[in-house]
């Protein structure tokens, strides 16, 4: 049983006629005729019967026929199936990500994309916000992953997809390693390490400032993996979102009095048709067990 037997018998019980259903297939009247016998003969049936030039379905034909229906559906689903990997594989995902957002955290989630979509392939860029919305909106970008800490222009639309809190970062062996939590107050005086890049910067100047917190920068850089280096050659402590420490033997604890925590979120360009393997990376990115 061939897929275009089914097609040319799904044509000829639709219009109850050869001529007719061999246009609809774009063949001959005799080749449609001679696949629909050969069909027949395989299996042992007739699925037509004629009177004259009236053909109708027999008793036979009309049992099988949702069967054949059901087959070409199923061809049909396949071929689009391949279609779409097809295109995924054709254009990569360009995602545009903030620099100071934790690399493992979104490395996991790479992963777990990569694992349902093995051929897309996923260029990531690092910049600030404005740069990363400037590239959004010229078509650069695909896809953006930012903290949209003063908010987004109407022209974006943002999906949430975790939030994470602000935490003292010590070197082993800190004293304030003793607590579970740390209040702001309790790191006045103390030697700091400036994350120049930090979008939240001056929030959390002003935060020290409403709470006459007094920090001394003796490092300042915009590189997480150097502040989070001098913060283990104990030049100093650093404040830094939970997820963007990774380096295993620094200490970090909770910041409260006041709490301080920031959104991550997943941006495009509103109205912007996503490509096929854009569409995949955000419906996977919306049902992925983010960190709450």
């Amino acid at each position: 049983m061939e897929l275009f037997q089914i097609r040319y018998v799904l044509a000829a019980a639709e219009t109850l006629n050869f001529t007719k259903a061999a246009e609809r297939c774009s063949i001959s009247q005799p080749a449609l005729t001679k696949a629909v016998k050969n069909l027949e003969e395989e299996l042992g049936a007739r699925i037509f019967t004629r009177e004259g030039k009236r053909v109708r379905l027999s008793e036979f034909g009309r049992s099988i026929l949702p069967t054949l229906r059901q087959m070409q559906d199923q061809a049909e689903r396949a071929k689009a199936i391949a279609q779409e990997h097809r295109l995924l594989d054709k254009v990569p995902v360009r995602l545009g990500v903030l620099a100071t957002i934790g690399s493992v955290r979104i490395a996991h989630y790479l992963a777990a994309f990569q694992s349902g979509f093995e051929g897309v392939e996923v260029e990531v860029t690092e910049a600030p916000v404005p740069e990363l919305l400037n590239r959004l909106e010229e078509g650069r970008l695909d896809l953006a992953i930012v903290n949209p800490c003063d908010g987004v222009p109407e022209s974006f639309h943002a999906h949430p997809l975790y939030s994470e809190k602000y935490v003292a970062v010590l070197p082993p062996g800190d004293a304030l390693a003793k607590r579970n939590t740390i209040r702001l107050k309790d790191l006045s005086g103390r030697a700091y390490v400036d994350r120049l890049s930090c979008e939240m910067r001056e929030m959390f100047g002003a935060a020290c400032k409403d709470h006459d917190v007094q920090l001394y920068a003796r490092f300042r850089s915009e590189r997480e993996d150097w502040v989070q280096a001098m913060v283990l050659a104990r030049i100093g402590i650093a404040v830094m979102p939970e997820y963007s420490v990774t380096v295993p033997d620094l200490l970090q604890r909770p910041i409260t009095d006041p709490a301080i925590s920031r959104t991550i979120a997943l941006l495009n360009v509103r109205g912007r048709r996503f490509s096929q393997a854009t569409e995949a990376f955000v419906r996977t990115a919306k049902t992925f067990s983010w960190p709450r």
